[in-house]
């Protein structure tokens, strides 16, 4: 970071009064904090990184105040970064605003390989953190595991299942794969049953796997209960929200079975809750035009039951999808896997968390409805004219929102107005999405904010970088 750099953040932490995502302020005119440990974590294990600055007194009305030595406290966090595992290299930068010496240390993201950045002291359990908004919060046991899965290639659809056998996999179900595969892999047409179901992660040491189970087993939820789907439609806009009958859902089911049988029985519940509409196309034939394309359903509900975790830490929770008044929402246990990030989706190959389910699902599916991926489901909402769908990597969780055509048709005059006047004072992206209600601050500028700007009538205060995350939007 340059001089003049830290001198405009500094100026706009005391303009906004707050901290935030990438930002940790410190006071450090009496010394330098003694426990910086839980915000190298954070920064070092967000994408992005972070950084501190000292010499701003939060309690005090974000007012400059002005470090006690800058060359010391630079000496100081050093020391501090030494003791983090593996080593951080912060960076600094010192400059002069309203005659008080302020110092920032820029914390770079750690590679994931080397994920989580911890604490030594603490060890890796108690002493890896992440950030959430702008406060540094302990990792729970799960978001650890998530790292070292990836590091070690760990496989939970290839686990053993307690009490299960071969015959409580349907013999039905072992037949058709079997048939299947030996005609699509050639390699392993003159293998024995056996060897064939090992080498594709079925089963292992003679006993069924997850994957097994998931994919050919008689009922799955013998073993696990929650791996399954929960699918509801509620009244309104949020959950909560009561019919004119008291009703809280108008539609509430369970879904079970196999992954295939989990989402053809999905597929048709949201086929039944919502609304179709009978157009006229230009040829003069009658068409039926869905409020959400079926190709795109399809294709969220296949991602989530193949990319789901299924970890001991999350085989009690279901996938959940909701259909509210103006939107559709799924979500999964288990944020995006390895590398990949929600910017990357649908423009970079993703590390695949369950293989070997991915796999058999090839197999097992019909040519034509084989599963595409994140550009096939971008790609249906925008023939069906609809907004782009909105992806939320939040603490292993991992949510797909769809959002119906009409509702941005009918309220976006009038959202565009409260946009323009809230602009007035240069607004960040952060403080656009929580004023408008929206989680994802990139979904509602990619929406909202950049036709305002194509049209004239919004600027942003950095026009030459902007995908800054200093950006600001005025009008």
């Amino acid at each position: 970071m340059l001089e003049e750099e830290l001198i405009q953040l500094v100026k706009k932490i005391t303009s906004q009064k707050c901290e935030k995502q990438h930002i940790e302020l410190k006071k450090a005119l009496g010394g330098t904090p003694t426990k910086l440990y839980d915000t190298l974590s954070s920064f070092s294990n967000q994408i992005g990184g972070g950084i501190v600055v000292f010499g701003i007194d939060e309690d005090s009305g974000y007012k400059v105040v002005g470090v006690y030595d800058a060359q010391d406290i630079q000496k100081k966090v050093v020391e501090q970064s030494l003791q983090m595992e593996p080593v951080v290299r912060p960076l600094f930068t010192v400059a002069t605003v309203e005659d008080k010496v302020v110092v920032s240390a820029e914390i770079s993201e750690c590679d994931i390989y080397d994920k989580p950045c911890f604490y030594k002291g603490a060890g890796r359990l108690r002493g890896s953190y992440i950030r959430v908004g702008d406060s540094d919060q302990p990792m729970t046991e799960y978001e650890i595991y998530s790292y070292e899965a990836f590091k070690r290639r760990i496989h939970d659809e290839l686990r053993t299942v307690d009490r299960a056998t071969m015959s409580y996999l349907k013999k039905d179900n072992i037949t058709e794969y079997l048939l299947k595969i030996r005609r699509q892999k050639m390699n392993l047409a003159n293998l024995d049953d056996q060897r064939i179901l090992e080498t594709q992660g079925i089963s292992q040491d003679g006993l069924p796997t997850l994957a097994g189970l998931m994919l050919l087993g008689e009922y799955p939820q013998e073993f696990f209960p929650q791996l399954s789907v929960t699918a509801m439609v509620v009244q309104g806009k949020e959950m909560g929200e009561l019919g004119d009958d008291g009703e809280r859902f108008v539609d509430n089911k369970r879904i079970e079975g196999t992954i295939s049988q989990m989402l053809e029985s999905t597929l048709a519940f949201v086929r039944r809750n919502m609304k179709v509409k009978t157009i006229v196309t230009e040829e003069g034939t009658r068409a039926d035009k869905p409020e959400y394309p079926i190709k795109a359903v399809r294709e969220i509900i296949l991602n989530a039951l193949i990319h789901r975790d299924y970890s001991v830490h999350t085989e009690r929770s279901p996938i959940r999808l909701i259909m509210y008044e103006d939107r559709l929402e799924l979500e999964n246990p288990g944020g995006l896997y390895g590398r990949i990030t929600v910017d990357d989706l649908g423009k970079a190959a993703a590390d695949t968390r369950n293989p070997y389910l991915a796999g058999a699902l090839e197999i097992m599916i019909d040519t034509e409805n084989r599963f595409s991926g994140i550009p096939t489901v971008i790609a249906e909402l925008k023939k069906a004219n609809m907004p782009s769908p909105v992806f939320i990597d939040r603490r292993g969780v991992f949510k797909v929102i769809f959002y119906k055509k009409t509702t941005v048709q009918d309220e976006n005059s009038d959202l565009e107005q409260e946009i323009l006047d809230y602009c007035r004072t240069p607004r960040t992206r952060e403080e656009l999405a929580n004023r408008f209600g929206f989680e994802a601050p990139s979904y509602f500028i990619k929406t909202y904010i950049y036709p305002l700007i194509d049209a004239g009538m919004i600027k942003m205060t950095l026009p030459d970088k902007p995908k800054s995350k200093y950006q600001k939007y005025y009008s």
